[in-house]
């Protein structure tokens, strides 16, 4: 995520603050993500794959139990969910920009992690109409943003399952203390969806949190002469009548919150990279920026760099989405095809959020307080990108930073550690997390470093990564011990010396 230049760090701080933060302590060495010691188990990456439910119909499995409502987050304790594990979302949509209803369809393949008697689903203001576990009819218990789903039958751990729910309603948009909204935002023409961190619960249910990341197919339907942009690759459009239909399909796995769809009308514009990734960008024609094409003209120079920097690209589609209409103060590193705002669309915005999609969206966070990750890494990448293009270098964007006075709030608390929910947005995450990678560069040299960030990318491609997997990981690669940086620099307090 990237901010507009004119809002405070205040403002930033503000987004989050309506949502409720663990009582938890966050303080170091408290969970997986605190600790810096002692291994850690790697969790698999996601298939990815359509998994298709085994087991024969009607089996009956008794002695299972509800699984936990959330994921265990220290900050969102209530998002996402227990006991189980979601391979591929499929989902339909139908959108009417007019009345503003939206009815979908969510067909969810998932495999069991415990033995189930019921399991919930994230969503939040639309209503559930009915829901089936493979095939069968589900009860169903909807309060606030938890749909807990019983099926027929037990599910046995390890078995793999399909439950379909259908819904309906008009989204609503979450809206925070100082104004900002996320989730499904409607426009004059149609609606953007964001959904960093908990906005996709808005607009299809589902395992919200970033921990559980799938494949999708995501099918838009909206009046002819609308448009309907999402992730990954387009593999289908159709007309029936006075309808459209738009399929797209996002093959490598996803979390959620960088799961989106752009609906109104736009200028498409395509390209190709020279490693032969598909360009397309959707600009929206009531912007008005960039008519000379001189940002998006340089996208696939940005491509070939980041890859030469981070790694080979790790999705098979590329792309932005500028929308003006949806008049929200940040740019999303929605997965493939960053969104970003007419009005903050520059290349240093777009350096930032094709960063994401190594630090991010392939290397995913295992949870929220492993946010400095993904926003230390792309704001060091707009910092390398400065410096690989004639401007100013890392070391100096170093310095204009070190040099800001100690009460300022760049060193209100380190970026491993946000003290709640509603700091994981604010600089300490994103310019002092940028300012411990350039301490690792200036600890290993250029080449080492180098070999570093692309090993990192690769070693965790379309997986999940905390903290401690990232500091056990550098020091383990480099033979180096990293202790005077981990402890002054990402866990420490105050400003460094």
């Amino acid at each position: 995520m990237k901010t507009s230049r004119r809002l405070t760090a205040v403002a930033v701080a503000g987004l989050l603050a309506a949502l409720p933060a663990c009582s938890e302590s966050a303080g170091r060495g408290g969970g997986e993500a605190g600790a810096r010691t002692g291994s850690q188990a790697r969790a698999g990456a996601p298939t990815g794959a359509h998994t298709k439910p085994t087991g024969a119909p009607g089996a009956v499995f008794r002695g299972g139990r509800p699984a936990a409502a959330g994921a265990g987050d220290p900050y969102f304790p209530q998002l996402g969910n227990g006991g189980y594990d979601v391979t591929h979302y499929a989902l339909d949509l139908a959108y009417d920009p007019d009345s503003g209803r939206l009815d979908g369809t969510a067909e969810i393949t998932a495999k069991a992690t415990e033995h189930l008697s019921a399991f919930d689903l994230d969503l939040l203001g639309l209503k559930v109409l009915s829901a089936t576990v493979d095939g069968n009819k589900a009860q169903v218990r909807h309060d606030g943003q938890e749909v807990t789903v019983q099926p027929r039958d037990h599910i046995k751990k390890g078995t793999a399952f399909r439950s379909v729910v259908r819904y309906a309603g008009t989204p609503e948009s979450i809206t925070h203390g100082n104004g900002w909204r996320e989730g499904w935002l409607r426009t004059d023409k149609g609606a953007v969806a964001f959904g960093e961190p908990t906005g996709s619960m808005s607009w299809f249910p589902g395992n919200h949190h970033p921990s559980d990341k799938a494949s999708y197919d995501i099918t838009v339907t909206v009046p002819k002469g609308v448009q309907a942009i999402s992730n990954g690759q387009l593999r289908a459009r159709r007309t029936s009548g006075d309808r459209e239909s738009f399929h797209w399909h996002q093959a490598e796995p996803m979390a959620s919150y960088v799961a989106t769809v752009a609906i109104g009308s736009y200028d498409i514009k395509t390209s190709r990279t020279r490693s032969g990734v598909p360009v397309v960008s959707a600009v929206d024609t009531t912007a008005g920026v960039d008519e000379d094409g001189a940002v998006l003209g340089r996208f696939p120079e940005i491509m070939e760099w980041a890859e030469r920097r981070f790694g080979p690209y790790p999705f098979s589609a590329a792309g932005v989405i500028v929308d003006q209409a949806a008049d929200v103060p940040y740019a999303l590193e929605t997965q493939t095809r960053p969104t970003i705002p007419a009005d903050i669309f520059h290349t240093t915005n777009v350096v930032h959020e094709l960063a994401h999609q190594w630090f991010g969206n392939s290397v995913t966070p295992r949870s929220w307080r492993d946010m400095w990750l993904n926003e230390g890494f792309a704001t060091y990448a707009e910092w390398l990108w400065t410096e690989d293009h004639g401007g100013s270098t890392a070391q100096e964007h170093f310095d204009r930073n070190h040099a800001k006075a100690a009460d300022d709030d760049e060193w209100d608390f380190p970026p491993a550690e946000p003290p709640t929910a509603s700091d994981i947005s604010r600089q300490p995450v994103y310019v002092r997390g940028a300012m411990v990678v350039h301490k690792i560069r200036q600890a290993l040299g250029d080449d080492a470093f180098h070999s570093l960030v692309r090993g990192w990318t690769q070693r965790h491609r379309h997986g999940h990564a905390s903290t401690a997997d990232f500091t056990s990981y550098a020091e383990a690669a480099t033979g180096r011990d990293l202790d005077p940086i981990w402890d002054s620099w990402l866990y420490g307090d105050g400003k460094p010396a």
